[in-house]
């Protein structure tokens, strides 16, 4: 399954809050992909659905899916904030890298 930071989950904790949304949580899903493999995205949501994996942290709650949750095993989810580059990250896994000659991962 996936892995969360302390950092990660202290930031989205305080980002719910922020929003009104405490006790909700974060949903990792697949959006698409490519040559270079899926591509994932992030999402608050209230609670989990019924064909979710639900991964706690510091009392964050990170709702995955069964099917995208086999193709994260292994990543982790970060925060990071280096001046102009803030955001929450996916590392990690057995992600695909990309392939000479594919133009949209350049």
């Amino acid at each position: 399954m996936i892995t969360i930071t302390d950092t990660a989950a202290e930031k989205a904790k305080q980002i719910l809050t922020a929003e009104g949304k405490a006790g909700w949580g974060l949903r990792v899903y697949t959006a698409g992909g490519g040559c270079c493999g899926p591509s994932y995205g992030m999402d608050i949501d209230e609670k989990p659905g019924d064909n979710d994996n639900v991964v706690e942290k510091n009392g964050l709650k990170v709702f995955v899916d069964k099917d995208t949750a086999k193709q994260i095993e292994g990543m982790n989810i970060d925060f990071i904030d280096e001046g102009e580059k803030q955001g929450f990250v996916i590392t990690g896994g057995n992600a695909p890298t990309c392939s000479s000659g594919c133009t949209s991962c350049e």
